[in-house]
């Protein structure tokens, strides 16, 4: 499953996330630019240097402007959620209806081609406070909410209040943690504040998904609390609304005619459709398909061996559908098969070590992968963000204080994944366990590998209803036989998943954490302490770390992109030596397979997600 940040969060920009440099360059600028602020607001706040688009932009290079509007959108489960329950996307319990982040608005949003810029949205400017401690925004007069009321300074800070409280999930109190307060400056202007300068931090507020007061109020006054909201419609100011949903498994979204905010640059040839519907389906198979019977209009694909052997057939033979492979810049995150520290049996650092060593990802991406993939090496792969070789100064600088709380691993080279390929074996792999498995009071007797008590080494692989890991798991499953270690495989459906996810009650699980190229406040919500014991929070490892978190307060605190670079390095080099995490593969396109009735901008944004790309910048070609 995903897990990561909340669902309207500004480092994402929902497409991907951050990059950019200097050092005291950097910080010159840093200086000019919130002068400049004291003096005046801005249209747009970059994180480091100056946004790409200047004030007066037409729009964004990645969409087209003459898109044609009309049409409907036919989508599948865009996970593997089956059904849905409510429609309040910010708290813990339930399952969400999928889309519906087209209803609500931020403060500001990101462009998919520059990954650490926010450009006014609901808010017509931006101003940063020139100790870096707060930032104002002004709110655009014509922002209307779907009922047709203003969108107020007191709406945004009910929004904030409502998702930092005990009634929303977890993980928005942890990622706006850092924000102390928003304050009413006037009805049209709001300020939030900082426990500290954090260079994020404004892009942070501006990403505060804002919605109505007036959402959860009954005709008599009283209000429904917001974590009871199930299927209140949701009270924002976004280009759709829900025109009808039925029995939990579809939905339909119409475009709003009296949508506020249409020809502003930031929206200017997006949400085109006319209606977009999402079917779900109960599982993979049938999904695909439905695809290719003509159900649904897109699939994205990411599962290599699909799209090779499945995603064929008459209509793909005859151009009905068309499949393509799109490059992207996200940077490829961290999935893996993640150990619940919390669990006895995973918390010596060499046994972690030897499950690592178990899996064999050279014959994977042979036999089922197609050679589809790259092996995964780094919290941080496919960025400048990765660590590699040995440590250098700026790392060191940040390591050597936190010598103490480290395995000396830390300070030699990165670690390298197992390899099978010749000369290397899974033999002399499964031999290096076995040792590393003994030295941590584990051996082989009795038909099993045990430890001193006697106590057989068995844990289980938790994963979803229809995950398509089957074959993966069966495997990995064989390799750790070999070492004696009775591995179990259990599913279960998406609600009961989710469920023993937010109590923490597996072994093992895989998750995917979504690349980035500025890692920000998701990275603390993930891996600080704090979150370990927290239910439902993100630090599904469990981890508890003085050096780890340390290393997420620098990161938190670098003004300049070589100081971020050298805290995301560091951490990264810890979180690898760690071994918390068996890492899996990536593959940097997206693989989209869709009807032929479809167009899409020929510049392609640099960080999004498939599914966002196609929703917000394609449209239907006219005559389809």
């Amino acid at each position: 499953m995903t897990k990561g940040l909340p669902r309207t969060a500004a480092a994402r920009a929902r497409s991907g996330v951050v990059r950019v440099a200097g050092r005291a360059a950097a910080a010159l600028l840093m200086q000019a630019v919130l002068a400049a602020s004291a003096a005046h607001a801005a249209h747009a706040i970059a994180q480091y240097g100056e946004p790409k688009y200047p004030p007066g932009f037409a729009h964004f290079d990645y969409v087209n402007p003459d898109a044609p509007k009309g049409g409907t959108l036919v989508l599948a489960n865009p996970n593997r959620l089956t059904s849905f329950d409510k429609f309040n996307p910010y708290t813990m319990r339930g399952n969400i209806a999928p889309g519906i982040d087209l209803l609500i608005e931020s403060l500001a949003t990101g462009s998919s081609d520059e990954p650490a810029s926010m450009y006014g949205l609901l808010a017509d400017d931006i101003a940063v406070a020139p100790d870096g401690l707060s930032v104002t925004f002004h709110l655009n007069p014509r922002a209307r909410f779907s009922n047709g009321d203003p969108v107020t300074a007191a709406d945004v800070k009910h929004s904030f209040d409502t998702l930092k409280s005990k009634q929303a999930a977890p993980q928005y109190a942890a990622y706006f943690a850092d924000i102390a307060r928003a304050v009413i400056v006037d009805v049209a202007t709001v300020r939030f504040e900082f426990r500290r300068r954090n260079r994020e931090l404004p892009l942070i507020a501006g990403g505060v998904p804002v919605f109505s007061r007036k959402w959860g109020l009954r005709a008599d006054g009283t209000r429904i609390p917001f974590d009871q909201l199930a299927f209140e419609q949701p009270i924002g100011s976004g280009p759709y609304l829900i025109e009808r949903y039925d029995n939990g498994r579809n939905i339909t979204y119409r475009r709003n005619p009296a949508y506020w905010g249409a020809d502003l640059p930031v929206r200017v040839g997006t949400h085109n459709f006319e209606r977009i519907v999402y079917k779900l389906y109960g599982d993979g198979v049938t999904r695909l398909e439905a695809f290719k019977a003509g159900e649904y209009d897109v699939l994205v694909e990411n599962i290599a061996r699909n799209w090779v052997r499945h995603d064929v057939g008459k209509r793909f033979d005859s151009g009905e559908l068309i499949k393509r492979e799109f490059r992207q810049h996200n940077g490829a995150g961290m999935q893996g098969f993640m150990m619940n520290l919390r669990r006895p049996q995973f918390r010596d650092v060499r046994v972690r070590q030897a499950l690592d060593l178990a899996l064999d990802f050279e014959w994977l991406n042979r036999q089922l992968f197609y050679g589809g993939y790259t092996r995964l090496d780094s919290y941080f792969a496919d960025t400048d963000l990765q660590a590699t070789g040995m440590p250098g100064p700026g790392e060191l600088k940040l390591l050597e204080p936190l010598r103490a709380h480290l395995d000396p691993a830390v300070f030699g080279p990165m670690v390298v994944q197992p390899n099978t390929d010749p000369p290397n074996s899974l033999r002399a792999n499964l031999l290096k366990a076995r040792a590393l498995l003994a030295a941590a009071g584990w051996t082989y007797r009795d038909g099993a590998l045990r430890n001193a008590k006697g106590e057989p080494f068995t844990f289980e692989i938790l994963d979803d209803a229809g995950s398509p890991f089957v074959p993966v798991v069966a495997a990995y499953q064989r390799n750790l036989a070999k070492l004696g270690i009775d591995a179990r495989f259990r599913t279960a459906d998406f609600a009961l998943l989710q469920k023993r996810m937010d109590a923490f009650d597996y072994d093992m699980t895989t998750i995917r954490y979504l690349g980035v190229q500025v890692p920000g406040p998701e990275q603390f919500s993930r891996y600080n302490s704090k979150f370990a014991d927290e239910p439902g929070s993100d630090n599904v490892i469990g981890l508890k770390s003085p050096a780890v978190d340390a290393l997420l307060q620098a990161l938190g605190a670098a003004q300049t992109r070589e100081q971020l670079v050298d805290a995301a390095r560091a951490l990264d080099r810890v979180l690898m030596h760690g071994y918390y995490a068996i890492p899996q593969w990536y593959s940097t396109t997206h693989r989209v397979a869709y009807k032929r009735t479809l167009g899409y901008p020929q510049t392609l944004p640099l960080y999004y997600s498939a599914e966002g790309w196609v929703v917000s910048t394609w449209w239907v070609k006219p005559g389809s």
